[in-house]
């Protein structure tokens, strides 16, 4: 799950198709030390996220015993108010929506969507879990530890992600939003050239979908 680009890129009918690489130049993230390590919110495991977007709200539960540090990073950017406003700037029927780029507050920058991040990185907390439907993973560029703001929502099972991608939460509310936001219109690619132009990069809905993230105390 690339910043950017997939390195597995899903054709139209759902199907895998050719494998594209993305590296880090342009992605905006900072060549920072990560954060500190995981496991400094005590009692992340009985916290939740509510997504709220116009079509409804997702909730979701950490998964701290498994990728802490990528669950305090959440935790930490959603309390600062970091992922208010932005979008889901990427949706693929029969598999994911993404989410979580600071760039994409701005409806002007459509060029850079995909690209932009907190400013640091988090190291890589792979598991044994499966990106089963209502999973949340974090989403990065050719290094394994990239990872930094942006996350994606799988709608259908996506094995081929296991252990490559760290799940840090569960959807346990609202799966059928993410349903609606993954099944609106979007930019379309063809000969690799996104159409219409105008509205974003390969996969960006046409219909701007904004999303502010609460942590229920």
């Amino acid at each position: 799950m690339a910043q950017g680009r997939w390195y597995s890129r899903w054709g139209c009918a759902g199907v895998m198709s050719v494998m594209l690489v993305a590296g880090m130049a342009g992605i905006g993230v900072a060549a920072e030390p990560a954060p500190p390590a995981g496991g400094e919110i005590a009692n992340a495991a009985n916290l939740r996220a509510v997504i709220k977007t116009k079509f409804g709200d997702i909730e979701i539960k950490f998964m701290p015993d498994v990728a802490p540090k990528h669950v305090d990073n959440f935790i930490k950017l959603a309390r600062a108010g970091f992922y208010n406003g932005t979008i889901f700037h990427r949706v693929i029927p029969g598999f994911m929506i993404q989410g979580g780029d600071p760039n994409t507050k701005d409806s002007l920058k459509k060029g850079a969507y995909g690209q932009g991040g907190p400013g640091h990185n988090v190291k890589a907390e792979f598991s044994d879990l499966p990106h089963k439907r209502g999973m949340v993973s974090m989403a990065r560029a050719q290094d394994p530890d990239s990872a930094g703001s942006q996350f994606f929502v799988v709608v259908e099972e996506s094995r081929f992600l296991d252990r490559k991608y760290t799940i840090f939460a569960e959807v346990v509310k609202g799966i059928g939003v993410a349903d609606k936001i993954v099944a609106l219109p979007r930019v379309m690619c063809q000969a690799g050239a996104p159409s219409p132009a105008d509205k974003g990069p390969c996969d960006n809905p046409i219909d701007r979908v904004e999303m502010t993230v609460a942590i229920l105390e």
